[in-house]
């Protein structure tokens, strides 16, 4: 892919451009597989592609230079700001919103703020594309609820110049620090969510909802889960850290008793339940606390557990739970029961946790991998491994 902000030197953020992307796909996959090379049983399926433009669903913003001529794009390395609205990793859509979104910048005077002064109010434009119906999410993050009102009264207008916008909300994000958003969410439209469609499965995201960036590849992620699942035919599953419920629901129809989504965005698990309402999946809840203290109190094992951590990895109590769960018996008595815990699903976007997180899991086998690489152009990617209760 060619890239003019590459090739000025602008932009760095896609570090690996000048690599052909048949190279990239080949590298990552050797990477992973020496990160995860101590597990000899562990069988490596071919790596799941991406497009290698327009295909990013979300754009993250830094807002610079004056109301009057405002930048939507990042700092760089001397903090000054700098414009990337042609940046081709978005798809057309995401793309002409940039404009009506200066223009509304403009129109109300929202002056993006000085970090070095530590003034002004407009700090970052996040925007969320779904494919399903072409429609847009529009997030200004805000140092105060000074211009709310009116931002809220422009809406008609704003509505008129972008007319993909579905959902509109102010975060205030009033510390003087590089936090992406704040705590409060104020949404401004009178629809609250956009609806992604993914294998045929509905996802409401509200603007805090967490979402895979990459929109096909998430979806080649998820079939594939869904797919093992199917396979190995549970009696019931946990998904811990389960977001908008993306694992649980695709795998519900392959699991015989219960599945339990677990996550500590209740934003998410309300979007979750949405979900599941709407599709008839009585058999699938959704819980809003951290996995950590579901486990610490749940008071049966499922046959699976779908995990799907942050970058820092499931960490050493989720592991040692994982790890115990596992013994063949649970208690000491002659009568002890027999664990029904078999397998483990581990979706990991980052290799080094995840082979950390596996060598903390000795009463398991990874027996099978596939690498999907959700971000092009960069050294990450997404690992889906299968593990196995060892005899």
């Amino acid at each position: 892919m060619q890239c003019a902000y590459f090739d000025a030197g602008v932009c760095r953020s896609c570090v690996w451009l000048p690599v052909p992307y048949a190279a990239q796909l080949a590298q990552k996959a050797q990477s992973a597989a020496a990160q995860l090379a101590a597990f000899t049983a562990l069988a490596w399926r071919p790596p799941v592609p991406s497009a290698e433009h327009g295909f990013r669903n979300k754009a993250k913003m830094v807002v610079s230079g004056t109301s009057q001529a405002p930048k939507l794009g990042i700092w760089d390395a001397r903090g000054f700001g700098v414009d990337l609205t042609e940046c081709r990793l978005y798809p057309e859509a995401l793309l002409a919103a940039f404009e009506p979104i200066k223009r509304l910048i403009t129109r109300l005077a929202l002056s993006p703020y000085d970090i070095a002064a530590q003034r002004g109010e407009l700090k970052y434009v996040l925007i969320t594309h779904s494919h399903t119906d072409n429609c847009l999410m529009v997030r200004l993050v805000l140092r105060s609820t000074a211009k709310v009102a009116a931002i809220k009264a422009d809406w008609p207008n704003f509505l008129d110049d972008l007319p993909t916008l579905a959902v509109l909300s102010v975060n205030i994000q009033p510390v003087h620090q590089a936090i992406l958003e704040g705590e409060e969410e104020l949404i401004l439209s009178p629809r609250p969510t956009l609806t992604m469609v993914l294998n045929g499965l509905p996802f409401y995201l509200r603007p805090k909802s967490f979402f895979q960036t990459n929109t096909e590849v998430a979806a080649r992620l998820y079939a594939t889960a869904r797919d093992w699942v199917a396979e190995l035919a549970p009696k019931d599953l946990w998904d811990l850290f389960c977001g908008v419920g993306g694992f649980a629901l695709h795998c519900a129809p392959h699991v015989s008793g219960e599945v339990t989504g677990i996550e500590v965005s209740i934003e998410a698990i309300a979007s979750a339940q949405q979900s599941a309402a709407e599709l008839g999946l009585t058999q699938v809840q959704f819980r809003a606390l951290a996995s950590d203290d579901f486990v610490a109190t749940a008071a049966k094992l499922p046959a699976l557990v779908v995990v799907n951590p942050p970058r820092r990895g499931l960490g050493g109590d989720l592991c040692a739970f994982l790890n115990h769960a596992a013994t063949h018996q649970i208690g000491s008595s002659p009568g002890a029961l027999q664990s029904p815990l078999q397998w483990v699903i581990y979706s990991s976007c980052n290799p080094e946790s995840l082979a950390r997180d596996l060598a903390a899991l000795p009463r398991f086998t990874p027996i099978r991998a596939q690498l999907f690489d959700l971000f092009p152009h960069t050294a990450h990617s997404e690992v889906l491994v299968l593990l196995e209760r060892r005899p």
